[in-house]
């Protein structure tokens, strides 16, 4: 994780919040390194964490887990972290027979309509335990990224019946966390994307916002973060603050710095 992030957003692994949802998104740039940020950051918080993975490798997120100093591979392994690894689950989902469930489910049917096998498998997964197991702070449901499923055929509007049951069994049953990364491309032509990030951000208690720079690329600073908190009970007067830094991304930090205060323009 990052501690210059956590001061912004002013948490620790040790009071981490409970029951919201926190949006990734990024637009020209790419936001992957908040991801790796939360995943590293509830682990560390000693949380139960269900990753469902449709960018990268298992291998990859351990690689940059471990240079966070966090090991998914020993997490896996204590039952911490529940792997699903998109690249390779939807290889077996062909492979599978046709009764076996899978939560990839919908990449073999003809009209991809809804995501229920996926949500069962993160309900199963983050589900309370009590024959003696370890005890997990709270659970944790980590999506990297939506988007994704918008191009393998589903509408906007079935990924976001999956995230709002998820909330209600991951949020509100049990206390939990969501984090999920969607693209921004920017351009206005994808509707259905643009009908994600809005229901997404409507339904979301923090929104952090990876940009690329206006003037382009720059050795210097990568791009800059807009964070917004909100409340989305209350109306829009009051719910809502907002902060914007400009960041560069180092091999095992980044740094966070007002615009136009980067030391190298300093």
């Amino acid at each position: 994780m990052f501690p210059e992030l956590n001061n912004l957003l002013n948490i620790t692994p040790d009071r981490a919040e409970q029951g919201k949802l926190t949006l990734l998104c990024d637009a020209k740039t790419d936001g992957s390194f908040l991801v790796h940020h939360f995943l590293s950051f509830y682990l560390k918080a000693n949380c139960k964490v269900c990753f469902v993975a449709l960018i990268q490798s298992f291998s990859h997120y351990n690689i940059v887990g471990q240079k966070l100093g966090v090991s998914l591979t020993a997490a896996r392994e204590c039952g911490q972290l529940v792997f699903l690894e998109g690249l390779k689950s939807s290889v077996d989902v062909f492979f599978r027979a046709q009764a076996e469930p899978h939560p990839l489910q919908f990449l073999r049917e003809a009209d991809a309509g809804n995501l229920q096998p996926l949500y069962e498998f993160v309900r199963e997964t983050l589900k309370p335990m009590d024959d003696g197991q370890a005890a997990w702070r709270c659970p944790v449901l980590l999506v990297d990224d939506l988007s994704v499923l918008l191009s393998l055929g589903l509408g906007a509007v079935a990924v976001l019946d999956f995230i709002h049951y998820c909330r209600v069994a991951v949020c509100w049953e049990r206390k939990g966390n969501i984090v999920a990364l969607a693209h921004d491309s920017g351009d206005g032509e994808d509707k259905e994307n643009d009908i994600l990030l809005n229901g997404l951000s409507h339904q979301s208690h923090l929104i952090l916002r990876a940009e690329g720079l206006a003037t382009g690329f720059c050795r210097d600073v990568h791009g800059q973060l807009r964070i917004l908190w909100r409340t989305p009970s209350q109306p829009t007067a009051q719910r809502d603050g907002s902060l914007t830094y400009q960041y560069k991304i180092q091999d095992k930090s980044v740094s966070f710095f007002a615009k136009g205060m980067s030391p190298a323009v300093l």
